[in-house]
């Protein structure tokens, strides 16, 4: 019998069972990254993950595991594509937040910003180079993030704090 595919909201409650199992140490990295694995074959999946491992206060992915790691890096152009889209996200949102006098979502934007920098250091360089640099094509609106940029209507401030993040990759 083939497995259905989770939902995007079953991959969250999916994602935020195993994150705080893991911070209660009732599951090891192994384990974890194995349940991880299975989670992220699918978009859905892996954008749940995303969602709470980015966005949580759990040290996951403060300090990741190296099974997580080599799991992370299995996922491939979905993985990478996912957070170079949390990275531009964040990084936007930190602006607007900031703008608002909104410093605890400011906070909250960085430390995903954060997390998704240290990430992408860490997937496989020749992918995330690719991405990256159509992403800096987007940005000056050229190629297909063009259409992903305009859809969140992204000002020249929030543009440039995306460029920045983007240029601080490479950085360690």
């Amino acid at each position: 019998m083939k497995k259905e595919k989770n939902t995007f909201e079953e991959s969250l409650k999916i994602a935020l069972l195993f994150c705080n199992a893991w911070d209660q140490e009732e599951l090891s990295d192994e384990i974890l990254a194995d349940k991880i694995s299975d989670l992220i074959k699918t978009e859905n999946g892996a954008r749940g993950f995303f969602v709470i491992s980015l966005s949580s206060d759990s040290p996951l992915m403060d300090r990741l595991p190296d099974p997580i790691v080599q799991k992370l890096r299995f996922g491939g152009d979905l993985i990478v594509d996912l957070t170079v889209r949390n990275l531009t996200m964040s990084s936007a949102m930190a602006v607007t937040h900031k703008r608002n006098k909104q410093f605890d979502q400011e906070n909250s934007s960085k430390r995903i910003q954060r997390r998704c920098i240290e990430l992408l250091r860490l997937l496989e360089p020749k992918l995330v180079k690719n991405r990256i640099e159509s992403l800096l094509e987007g940005t000056k609106g050229i190629g297909k993030d063009v259409i992903f940029l305009k859809r969140w209507g992204y000002d020249n401030e929030q543009i440039q704090s995306i460029v920045s993040a983007i240029n601080s990759i490479p950085e360690n």
